[in-house]
């Protein structure tokens, strides 16, 4: 099982990340200031709604993960917390900020210090779980928000180029998202087989295609309809949630988290595909696709028989509405085909043995090929392995557990760690 190595790439990402997360905070705040002083309180509402809703699933999933790994606080920042008082943080919708912090906090010590492989792998290890919940955040949140905006323009008319290019920018904050998600999966990948930067260009472009005619398609349907578009996303939800259960996903470690993430997982499905089972997916992700582009071909034929209907002249709104329908499927089909290009040139198919990590517990190796393992309190019995937090053990221990009296000083034991639910992802894209 090999270290994962934390890059000043990955340190960068997690910046940036970082910025778009304190960016987007004040963006909320902005919008909700907006529609308040508008007296726009329908929209406030929605806002809101989805607002809290997708903090509520946020903050869900990252205690449920902690709860899991009730014994994997890495970090000081995690550390100086108790149980009670992590708990009682995500209760107040704070919790996602301590992950947040705690990458900060090892990346920091990964690219400045000297501990650069045990720092760098915890970072990787946390940052996997980060990337997951920043995509449960696009689609809970950043997505139906776009879906929000784009309808209010649509329904005033203020479709100038500035609006576009506001519009054209959050679609793609969405799929850098999207590709962010893409790159930690990368760390799975044998060392000698790293998929080039360019495979995660085309996988941010098919993205960008997919995400921005299907959110385009919606906006469209909302802005004639808009009290329809929650039917329409209600019985949709429960056909792909339908389709996600009959999958068996096998990703929380309890019944219930497992609920909540093949429900998570058909909201997902509701604007992109995300694969969710290991193994050939070709004929289920054709059927979505196909269904996919159904809908969005119901949703602007209604758009456009709407426009046709109630507007006039007659003859200019026809040409209008019918090249914005073509020119939103033609996007779609782009985005099929730069799909097809990536799966094509750059997505490598392994077998679960080659992936990095493994799924099971975190384990300290490198004591030596027939050395036994001895705690600080007396032997460990035969095939029990033994795991400590490297970064937080007393200099004296550290010493006692590499070296004793009768044989020579060893450097200290490689530390290897697995995030087993972005392992399990892993194997679901590259498998």
């Amino acid at each position: 099982m090999g270290v994962f190595k934390y890059s000043p790439v990955d340190f960068l990402f997690t910046c940036v990340g970082l910025v778009f997360l304190l960016l987007d905070i004040g963006l909320d705040i902005w919008a909700a200031v907006s529609f308040f002083q508008e007296k726009a309180y329908v929209s406030l509402a929605v806002l809101m709604l989805f607002l809290v809703g997708s903090s509520v699933l946020v903050q869900a999933f990252s205690w449920l993960w902690y709860s899991y790994d009730d014994s994997d606080k890495l970090t000081k920042v995690e550390k100086c917390l108790s149980v009670g008082q992590l708990k009682l943080l995500h209760v107040l919708q704070l919790g996602i900020y301590i992950r947040h912090a705690g990458v900060v906090e090892l990346s920091v010590c990964s690219i400045f210090s000297g501990l650069a492989d045990i720092s760098g792998d915890y970072a990787v290890y946390l940052n996997h779980d980060l990337s997951m919940l920043r995509l449960v955040e696009t689609f809970s949140e950043s997505s139906p928000q776009l879906v929000l905006m784009l309808t209010i323009i649509l329904q005033r008319g203020e479709l100038d180029p500035v609006t576009v290019l506001k519009a054209i920018g959050s679609a793609s904050a969405i799929a850098f998202s999207v590709t962010t998600y893409h790159r930690s999966l990368r760390n799975f990948l044998p060392e000698k087989k790293q998929q080039p930067m360019t495979s995660s260009v085309v996988y941010f472009l098919w993205n960008l295609c997919l995400l921005s005619s299907r959110i385009t398609a919606l906006a469209l349907f909302a802005s004639v309809l808009p009290c329809f578009i929650f039917t329409h996303f209600i019985c949709s939800w429960i056909v792909l949630f339908f389709f996600v259960w009959r999958s068996k996903t096998d990703f929380m470690d309890t019944p219930c988290g497992e609920r909540l993430y093949r429900a998570t997982v058909g909201l997902i499905w509701y604007f992109n595909w995300f694969n969710v089972i290991k193994g050939k997916t070709r004929f289920r992700t054709l059927l979505y696709h196909g269904y996919m582009l159904l809908d969005i071909v119901f949703l602007c034929s209604w758009w456009c028989w709407s426009k046709m209907t109630t507007q006039a002249p007659y003859f200019e709104t026809v040409h209008y509405a019918i090249v914005t329908v073509v020119v939103v499927v033609g996007v779609y089909m782009l985005g099929l085909l730069l799909k097809m290009i990536y799966y094509k040139r750059y997505h490598p198919n392994h077998s679960k043995e080659e992936l990095k990590g493994d799924a099971s517990e975190k384990t300290r190796v490198g004591m030596g090929p027939t050395r036994k393992h001895e705690d600080v309190h007396g032997d460990e019995p035969d095939g029990v392995t033994f795991r400590t937090m490297a970064l937080n053990i007393e200099p004296d221990i550290e010493a006692d557990l590499v070296t004793d009296s009768n044989e020579p000083s060893q450097p200290p034991p490689e530390v290897k760690r697995c995030n087993k639910r972005m392992r399990k992802l892993a194997e679901n894209f590259y498998c």
